[in-house]
């Protein structure tokens, strides 16, 4: 490792835009708006985003659908790993969610998470087994077509508590730009608490310190964006409003990360003034999921978004829009 003087980093600049090499400066559309405005149009190459929540409110489905918005735009390739769920049952929830993306709001003909199995085996059954096709199913049929056209942008991985280490995710891009060339790469990582560390540290704060930090030195030194789900401490699960203080393990956490989102459900955290009046109203907002904005290096923070949820297809809606209503903030309730 050696210092470079700015004109040879101006220099090197030079020559990318010279010869169109511009990729690190051109953001990766996450495919929800207002979210992709909020952060810049996108992720950039070295930035980590946060993904954190409480149990349910949709952390995965946000992640994964990110996964596939990337990779169905095109733009770059996507690994998604993922230490809780094998690469099947993370296909069968896309194959849900696109039943209905097509459709939203509508959601005539789609296919709720656990109909899916149903609808596989359904089809084994009626073709008798031996060459059944999958395609050979008309609730399948639109879902599996639309996977078909980005699904080789998208690659999907089981975590392994032994391989899927830091420096094994390391590796494992760097075989993936050998192999795919100048194609940009996106990584996602569900979730960054379960990402082993070998000999384990004596405590968790340790661990996650290490995994943190080595998480954004790949982003850095690979030049990938790289999206991770952090879970919630005890008392994040217990508060009335959970912030990035309340995300497990470290705080590295919030110093290392580019870009903090925290989920929350909106019944949860609206002002009662908004519904104690009103119980239709109460109704409705437990139909909507709140993105705050909490930390972003490159742009607004503090900002409030939701998005409609539809989990029963795995999926939300992703043209989201800023909150109107009046939010809870937790440090009234902890005074």
């Amino acid at each position: 490792m050696a210092p470079r003087s700015a004109i040879e980093v101006l220099v090197d600049l030079n020559e990318k835009v010279a010869s169109g090499n511009v990729g690190e400066y051109q953001p990766v559309p996450l495919g929800f708006t207002p979210l992709d405005k909020t952060i810049g149009t996108g992720l950039r190459a070295g930035e980590l985003l946060l993904i954190g929540g409480a149990q349910g409110t949709g952390k995965t489905t946000m992640a994964l659908q990110m996964a596939r918005n990337v990779a169905s735009g095109g733009q770059a390739n996507v690994l998604y790993i993922c230490f809780e769920h094998d690469e099947l049952y993370l296909l069968n929830r896309l194959i849900a969610a696109e039943s209905a993306l097509a459709h939203l709001p509508h959601k005539t003909g789609a296919i709720k998470i656990q109909d899916v199995r149903k609808e596989i085996m359904g089809t084994w059954m009626t073709e008798g087994g031996g060459a059944a096709q999958l395609a050979a199913n008309p609730r399948l049929r639109p879902s599996l077509h639309r996977i078909a056209r980005y699904g080789q942008n998208l690659f999907l991985l089981r975590g392994s508590q032994t391989a899927s280490t830091v420096e094994g995710m390391r590796e494992l891009i760097q075989q993936h730009r050998a192999l795919s060339g100048d194609r940009r790469l996106v990584v996602v990582v569900d979730y960054m608490q379960k990402v082993p560390v070998i000999p384990e540290p004596p405590n968790e704060a340790e661990k996650v310190t290490y995994v943190i930090n080595g998480l954004k030195d790949i982003a850095l030194s690979e030049e990938v964006p790289m999206i991770a789900i952090v879970a919630a401490d005890k008392e994040g699960l217990k508060a009335s409003r959970l912030r990035n203080y309340h995300l497990r393990g470290s705080s590295a956490i919030n110093y290392e990360a580019d870009i903090i989102l925290i989920l929350n459900e909106k019944y949860q955290i609206v002002a009662k003034v908004n519904i104690e009046f009103n119980p239709y109203q109460a109704q409705r907002f437990r139909d909507w999921v709140i993105v705050s904005v909490e930390k972003n290096r490159g742009g607004q923070d503090q900002v409030d978004l939701e998005f409609e949820k539809h989990f029963e297809f795995s999926c939300f809606d992703p043209n989201g829009r800023t909150v109107q209503e009046k939010l809870i903030e937790e440090r009234l309730y902890n005074d």
